[in-house]
């Protein structure tokens, strides 16, 4: 997440969420959003969309994103990249004003206390609520020890780098990575892992996830089902030089930052 120029033709859709395919599903979920800061450029970063019912079992829609992408965000109103599907089978990019702060300029989400994740709660229109992924979802403290997920496996991301999106329907883009890091767990001592690809402004804040089209090293488990791994935080960089890796903070962290939302 960075401040750039505004992408010209860029512009991002809505989607039909497929529980069968976490890919087409996040897809579906995932959301640019971006606030001026500039008079040519605009702060830009990526979020996804998770089903967490209340505690009374009332249904709840959560933003989840890194906490920099937000706080960067000066104003009390960034955009969310809603999506509208069209009756010719095309979409259009359809965004809309996402309140981020109060009168007073607090910020009305929560963010976790020690990692780079930040989510809150939003109406969101009804195809999007539909393509929120299940809390479920995202890995728990044991997932990766279980999988036997490890340096070498491939996970899949989503994001908006630089601001730009898949097509001008505003889709997020799909990239591709391996894990750059060992050991894995206990995720209480290895709070992060590193991910071998390019990251760009605009990426922070985007799932990372298994699926079957991902490749695992021979020889180890592969999961039963898909799961999301955790949140794009950052780049590495080295003396102001892009290393091409990425860091990314597990997914227990998102889980924990949704629960401070009923306390």
């Amino acid at each position: 997440m960075i401040e750039i120029p505004p992408a010209q033709d860029a512009a991002p859709p809505p989607v039909v969420a497929h529980v069968w395919d976490l890919t087409v599903g996040l897809i579906d979920a995932t959301v640019q959003l971006d606030q001026p800061s500039g008079p040519n450029t605009r702060t830009v970063g990526t979020g996804f969309l998770i089903q967490a019912p209340k505690p009374d079992g009332t249904p709840r829609i959560v933003l989840v994103t890194a906490a920099h992408v937000l706080e960067r965000m000066d104003e009390p109103e960034a955009r969310i990249g809603w999506r509208t599907a069209l009756g010719d089978g095309t979409w259009r990019f359809d965004p809309q004003p996402l309140t981020i702060r109060d009168g007073e300029g607090g910020p009305l989400w929560v963010q976790h206390p020690e990692r780079d994740i930040a989510v809150m709660e939003v109406r969101a229109p009804e195809a999007f609520a539909r393509a929120a992924i299940p809390l479920g979802w995202l890995a728990d403290e044991n997932s990766f020890e279980a999988y036997e997920v490890g340096p070498g496996d491939e996970l899949l991301s989503l994001g908006f780098p630089r601001g730009l999106s898949a097509n001008r329907a505003g889709f997020p883009i799909l990239r591709v990575g391996r894990i750059a890091s060992y050991p894995m767990s206990p995720v209480s001592a290895f709070p992060t892992f590193l991910l071998d690809f390019t990251v760009f402004p605009g990426n922070s804040g985007g799932p990372v996830f298994w699926t079957p089209s991902a490749r695992k090293r021979p020889g180890t488990t592969e999961p039963e089902t898909a799961f999301i791994a955790g949140l794009l935080s950052q780049e590495v960089r080295v003396n102001d030089e892009q290393l091409e890796i990425g860091v990314v903070t597990h997914a227990v962290f998102v889980r924990e930052t949704i629960s401070m939302l009923d306390e």
